[in-house]
């Protein structure tokens, strides 16, 4: 099937409907007013060119004029172009087979990468890197495990650091670019972990592994919100974010194969690093081919970039602009949304510091094997797993239930630290393990803050802010969770680990609820304003923020 030019999508669309019937019928008479000129679409009324950016040539480069604007400007009019809904399905699949496995693949390198370190100290690094420390002033004598508790730690100031820069790196350059290098230096890190002869390298290592990282999560949240309406991010959110449940059993049966080795000259520790480091670099190839946006997607035909931007009309959010905007910052900086979504993300996240860290060697103090440990995260990866994904689905499904599901999600997590920490710690004691299962419900709960608050911003720059805003909360998160794991409370159930878990989880769910009336009402607001569906059409892609463009709508 012949491939058309780029430079006249209206007419070509039509040209291309005529010769292979790919599209079906373009409905609307204001397909039909529009003819295509040089440079962008004139107007039959005036017989004058609109005034629009000129398309991007047939690289995909987009113009200087156009740099500061939306990127969907360049291919789209200003008025709302009609396709059949069977054609904005086709592309929508198109979209999810190149994106979601890319994502879903690489974010559960993100979650193996720092969960390898809980199994690593089961497999002999906390004695190789001198990571617990006998404390003979107390009697009998004890062994602390706060230098690995700050190597947990280290990993999440190193991202702190990265956040920002490599957020908005990615906003102002080729997209695709440079996840590829970031990603490549990523894998060579985390391999490098395996060369590391002490704790003091071991934290510098985090640090940086953390810092390059970082540009992962962020980069992900901003190209759903860029490919995708607001109604369908909460299950492709879901689907990559899944990928947490998934990699927790997929490097839980990893752990357990490399458990088996009883020779070589390496580490067993060593060699899980190095398999990891290994297929980082792999995804960091693939990330080359990752375009920048809908507009220059290499995997869809010009007309269907044109339906694919076209679709991201309703919900006002934008696709992307690639000119930093300091009004935007300043908004962001004031928007007290951001600020809850920020508290909770934050309390959230403690529970995941704990687990990612340390859940194989809690599990152990239930009077079970290294190997036995090391299995038992099966179960809570798969709720995980499961968990995200049903969440999403009924997002997708039900309108504004985000919010409610949230809040419902954090009771499980509650239960499960008040099941580990009141019960019984006898050998092979099922009750504080079905706790340890159940507080697999906080991955729905970072799932639907992430979702809130992506499908709630619009501005590109705002959306950069917004998605970095997250994951310095996620950071700080997961430094306070391994900081409430004391050694020396192990007779005790570890109690402030779990009261700590249970406070911050009523700050969620306060957070929530105060959210949900905050954006509730701001909707009223709107809905009583007049509306001007031409008005509407023009504020689609001028890369306005939600608070600037009274016609962007709140997801509750």
């Amino acid at each position: 099937m012949p491939r058309v030019p780029a430079s006249n999508p209206v007419k070509e669309l039509r040209k291309y409907h005529d010769e292979s019937k790919l599209f079906g019928r373009l409905a609307g008479k204001k397909m039909d007013s529009q003819k295509a000129t040089e440079g962008g679409v004139s107007n039959t009324a005036t017989g004058q060119p609109s005034k629009r950016p000129p398309y991007p040539d047939s690289s995909g480069h987009m113009n200087p004029q156009q740099f500061e604007k939306d990127a969907a400007a360049a291919i789209v009019p200003d008025h709302a172009l009609v396709f059949e809904k069977e054609v904005e399905r086709r592309v929508q699949r198109k979209i999810d087979w190149f994106l979601i496995p890319t994502m879903w693949f690489g974010y559960g390198l993100v979650y193996y990468d720092k969960a390898i370190l809980g199994s690593a100290v089961l497999f002999g690094m906390t004695k190789d890197l001198q990571l617990s420390v006998v404390d003979r002033s107390t009697t009998p004598p004890t062994a602390s495990t706060q230098r690995l508790s700050w190597a947990t730690s280290m990993f999440y100031f190193g991202m702190l650091s990265g956040l920002y820069p490599l957020t908005f790196l990615l906003q102002r350059f080729n997209m695709g670019r440079v996840l590829c290098g970031v990603v490549i230096v990523w894998g060579l890190i985390a391999m490098l972990t395996a060369t590391v002869t002490s704790w003091q390298g071991l934290f510098a290592q985090r640090f940086f592994l953390g810092f390059v990282e970082s540009v992962i999560p962020t980069g992900f949240m901003c190209i759903v919100s860029g490919y995708y309406t607001q109604e369908e991010q909460a299950l492709r959110q879901s689907w990559w974010l899944s990928s947490t449940g998934a990699w927790t059993m997929i490097g839980g049966a990893l752990n357990y194969g490399f458990a088996q080795i009883s020779g070589g000259s390496l580490k067993k520790w060593q060699y899980i690093y190095l398999l990891a480091g290994a297929l980082t670099v792999g995804f960091g190839c693939v990330c080359f081919w990752i375009p920048n946006s809908a507009v220059d997607a290499w995997f869809l035909t010009p007309e269907e970039r044109v339906v694919a931007v076209e679709r991201l009309r309703k919900g006002q959010t934008g696709v992307r602009c690639q000119m930093l905007k300091r009004e935007q910052l300043r908004e962001a900086v004031l928007d007290i949304k951001i600020w809850l979504l920020f508290f909770m993300m934050a309390a959230a996240y403690t529970v995941n510091g704990a687990v990612s860290g340390f859940g194989p060697l809690i599990v152990s103090t239930f009077g079970y094997t290294t190997l036995e440990s090391i299995l038992l995260q099966f179960p809570l990866g798969g709720l995980v797993f499961i968990s995200i994904l049903i969440t999403g689905y009924l997002c997708s499904r039900i309108p504004n239930i985000n919010i409610i599901l949230l809040i419902l999600s954090c009771f499980p997590v509650i239960a499960g630290c008040i099941m580990i920490w009141k019960s019984t710690w006898y050998h092979h004691a099922p009750t504080p393990v079905a706790g340890y299962t159940i507080i697999g419900f906080f991955g729905p709960v970072i799932f639907l803050i992430i979702n809130v608050g992506m499908a709630n911003v619009a501005g590109a720059t705002k959306k950069s802010f917004t998605a970095a805003a997250i994951f310095v909360a996620y950071c700080v998160g997961n430094i306070v969770g391994p900081q409430l794991i004391k050694t020396q409370t192990l007779k005790r159930h570890y109690p402030e680990l779990w009261l700590g878990i249970i406070i911050c989880y009523c700050i969620v769910i306060v957070c929530a609820i105060t959210l949900y009336i905050h954006l509730r009402n701001e909707n009223r607001k709107r809905d009583r304003l007049p509306k001007d569906e031409a008005e509407r059409d023009k504020m689609a892609f001028k890369d306005l923020t939600d608070k600037q463009n009274s016609y962007f709508r709140y997801v509750l």
